[in-house]
């Protein structure tokens, strides 16, 4: 059965905002389920394989639930070149986790870009940007999400 919430989120928005209203279920839900994206197809008139093949291209969209908090490490030309290399061993080291992975409390990615090549290395923590990371300063953000 789907939720009244992702019945709510679909009445105030129009299918061309496919990527808000899945946003918006995942922020709700925590992720995104089979049976709402099956519901956003019914409501929307969208053929299920498209919007699920839309949702797959993001990979801040997410179709299971992971951990409380989302750590995602952007390794695209830019951070690579200023060590994003570094900040994913600092992440694994101060969380356990290797990227894929997750436990109660982390979901650990590392993904492409996230608009921030001029202040790299950057990485997110849910809707969180944080750049010019060192170790220190990536443990007081975990630190402070625990």
């Amino acid at each position: 059965m789907v939720s009244e919430t992702i019945k709510d989120i679909l009445k105030g928005y129009h299918k061309s905002n496919l990527i808000n209203i899945l946003n918006c279920i995942q922020k709700k839900e925590g992720y995104i389920s089979e049976e709402a994206l099956t519901y956003v197809s019914k409501v929307t008139d969208l053929p299920l394989a498209n919007i699920y093949s839309m949702a797959s291209f993001y990979s801040f969209l997410k179709f299971e639930g992971k951990g409380v908090h989302t750590i995602r490490v952007c390794n695209s030309p830019s951070c690579y070149l200023n060590n994003s290399t570094d900040v994913i061993k600092s992440v694994e080291k101060l969380t356990g986790l290797k990227p894929g992975e997750h436990n109660d409390n982390f979901h650990f990615e590392v993904g492409s870009c996230i608009g921030c090549c001029d202040k790299a290395p950057a990485m997110m923590v849910d809707d969180d940007l944080y750049t010019e990371l060192d170790e220190k300063k990536i443990k007081e953000i975990l630190d402070s999400k625990k």
